[in-house]
């Protein structure tokens, strides 16, 4: 089994103070896909040795903003950083990597290319809305460039949309709110019905509501589930065959969490 592992950290400094090392101590994920890092390379590198991992890194423009990362056990035979926009709030939310997957018994290497994805929330009324959905139209348009050849692909992140109403505990009060929007959530339904991307935390989730990967961390959003189902692992149809078990990491208490989104941890039969 090969495990992949996606988790926004909301900063890798923060999560390893609150406990990081012991869940990955405990996973032990192959592939570990990271969002809101909020630190440089040598700071990654400080947190994930490249003793242990190839790592793979773009740091948002902003100082503590963003970030992406991909962290692997297994050797890149390439790295893509971005997705070419050429606008500056767009760094630090799109890296690619192609790993060499090694058969067994005798069936020859495969490649399985994972993408780290941090996209932006937004909000209404704001510029930073128009930025979001200026960015999703790369992010489909990538997607589809994926999903052409038949290739093993998986984008996992935190996408910050929430894609039906049992992926939202209070979906009635967020209709008109960033994250919940219809424009969004259109966006999945072309990634999903158009492109053939499966989502594997809802097909082996089952039918909700939830599982949930966020929570604010105000109030008793977390004691009461009363979250957001906004981290996927997206895969090709190829690579989804190959999916056994799809789980959410959710804390067993609040104190024990160390991110506000719990890590989805996806084993592939590779």
């Amino acid at each position: 089994m090969l495990t992949v592992a996606t988790v926004n950290v909301n900063g890798i400094r923060a999560a390893f103070r609150r406990g990081m090392g012991e869940w990955l101590d405990v996973r032990k994920p192959d592939v570990l896909l990271l969002q809101e890092v909020r630190g440089s390379d040598e700071i990654l590198a400080d947190h994930l040795s490249p003793d242990e991992w190839h790592l793979a890194h773009e740091a948002g423009h902003a100082k503590g903003r963003a970030g992406v990362a991909i962290a692997t056990r297994l050797p890149m035979s390439a790295v893509r950083i971005g997705l070419g926009t050429g606008v500056t709030g767009d760094a630090g939310r799109w890296v690619e990597a192609d790993l060499e997957v090694a058969g067994e018994d005798g069936t020859p290497a495969r490649t399985l290319t994972v993408v780290s994805a941090y996209l932006h929330s937004g909000t209404v009324g704001t510029p930073s809305m128009d930025e979001k959905f200026a960015f999703l139209e790369h992010v489909t348009a990538r997607l589809a460039e994926l999903a052409a050849d038949g290739r093993l692909a998986v984008v996992a992140g935190d996408v910050n949309i929430a894609h039906r109403e049992v992926d939202i505990k209070n979906w009635r009060g967020n209709v008109k709110k960033a994250g919940f929007l219809p424009e969004e959530r259109a966006y999945l339904d072309r990634w999903f019905d158009d492109l053939g991307w499966r989502d594997l935390g809802r097909e082996h989730g089952g039918d909700g509501p939830g599982p949930f990967t966020w929570w604010s961390w105000r109030g008793q959003a977390f004691d009461n589930d009363a979250g957001w189902r906004i981290d996927y692992q997206l895969a090709t149809p190829a690579l989804a065959e190959l999916a056994r078990t799809v789980t959410v990491d959710r804390a067993a208490t609040y104190d024990a969490r160390f991110s506000d989104h719990a890590p989805l941890v996806a084993e592939y039969a590779l």
